[in-house]
């Protein structure tokens, strides 16, 4: 096999990989692509290798809710509210990756990580449900294909104003936000943690491409191309295999491997900045 194949099956694999990994916990894959990006390609622009990142995370993302939408996890109607939020955050996130010097960008990538670690582990449980019957909250009754019952309520302003930041936040740092978008559906939302990973898969795809698209209209996203195209390959396989693992898997498991992805890929990019 030539070093050129040899490249592009590393990459498939890798994709593969990050797509398992990142349906199974609901956050897209790009939080563990980003960094690998970053330790792989020390000297390209933070935007080069976030719209890399992204585009990954749109198939990645895509094809988990596709998997997710046959088990009938997804609330649809809060996804495409929270989705339509976080797509104006998306588009600026995308464009201020231009203007922040690498160094700078690796520390506030690892710190974001590493307090999203720490916050995870701390919070032993989700939130409590809200009371139903008062002002201000959604009710939603989510039932999955094989009848398993999911009652919540939450406030969609809420929502609706994290939903903003994660978009730009996600964007910014080409990671796709399922890292923050989970958490905060299952701690300050009250999600199910299986719902959460669903919906948030949802969100991201629109997320995702929103700020891919942007790229790709600055004229970024054309020297990634090549890298995208294997590493999209193996995510969307790796979706299908992450969305029928998390079958097997209890709720708290899941934000557990979350939380211990997330410290030790924001160490490792801390360590590497300094």
């Amino acid at each position: 096999m030539s070093p050129a194949l040899l490249h592009d099956f590393g990459f498939i694999l890798l994709g593969l990989g990050v797509g398992a990994y990142g349906t199974l916990i609901g956050a897209g894959g790009g939080f563990v692509l980003m960094p690998v990006l970053l330790l792989l390609y020390p000297h390209d622009s933070p935007s080069l290798l976030t719209s890399i990142s992204l585009a990954v995370v749109f198939f990645n993302a895509a094809s988990g809710a596709q998997a997710y939408g046959r088990q009938g996890r997804i609330d649809y109607k809060s996804g495409l509210v929270f989705a339509l939020a976080a797509v104006p955050g998306a588009v600026i996130g995308a464009l201020s990756s231009n203007w922040v010097p690498r160094r700078v960008f690796d520390v506030i990538f690892g710190v974001i990580l590493v307090a999203g670690a720490l916050f995870l582990m701390v919070r032993r449980n989700g939130a409590a449900s809200p009371a139903r019957g008062k002002p201000g909250l959604t009710h939603r009754r989510i039932v999955e294909h094989d009848g398993v019952v999911h009652e919540y309520d939450f406030r969609l302003r809420t929502g609706i104003i994290i939903s903003l930041f994660v978009g730009y936040l996600s964007s910014f740092l080409g990671i796709g936000g399922g890292i923050i978008h989970v958490p905060a559906l299952v701690y300050i939302l009250s999600f199910p943690v299986h719902v959460a990973t669903a919906t948030s898969h949802f969100i991201l795809a629109i997320m995702a491409l929103a700020g891919t698209l942007t790229h790709v209209a600055t004229g970024v996203f054309v020297q990634g191309v090549h890298r995208t195209i294997y590493l999209a390959l193996g995510a969307m396989v790796g979706a299908q295999v992450g969305a029928q693992l998390s079958n097997h898997l209890k709720g708290r498991w899941i934000i557990q491997s979350l939380a211990v992805a997330l410290v030790f890929v924001g160490a490792r990019i801390l360590y590497q900045a300094f």
